[in-house]
């Protein structure tokens, strides 16, 4: 049988997302590659710089901003240049289901396979 070799799905993390989650995510799988922007410099950067970033990184971001990031993230797909993805993770999903689905990404995802999507959580 042919062994499939995956890369695992690396996510960043927009500013001010829950850490909650985040701590709930790592606790329950500490080999979840999670990256938070201010931790990779970015502190205070605007979203077009974020979503760039999250494009030469190869990481799909998880964000709670779905009024002005989720615009960008459309405008980068629409200039035909690279987005990994955005899931835009409502803030009225229970803690434990973010977390959930968010482990769900991790562990089911191929490689690429939300480029240029934006989805939400809680999935469907």
């Amino acid at each position: 049988m042919e062994s499939l070799d995956r890369r695992t799905l690396a996510f960043a993390l927009d500013e001010n997302f829950n850490l909650h989650i985040v701590s709930g995510v790592l606790r329950r799988d500490p080999t979840v590659d999670m990256l938070r922007v201010q931790d990779a410099g970015l502190e205070g950067a605007d979203d077009p710089t974020v979503l760039e970033w999250a494009a030469n990184e190869g990481r799909v971001l998880l964000t709670h901003d779905v009024n002005t990031l989720t615009r960008f993230a459309y405008e980068r797909v629409a200039q035909g240049l690279p987005m990994p993805g955005v899931f835009e993770v409502s803030l009225r999903v229970p803690i434990s289901v973010a977390i959930e689905d968010i482990l769900l990404l991790a562990a089911c995802s191929l490689e690429h396979e939300w480029e240029g999507q934006v989805n939400y959580i809680p999935l469907t």
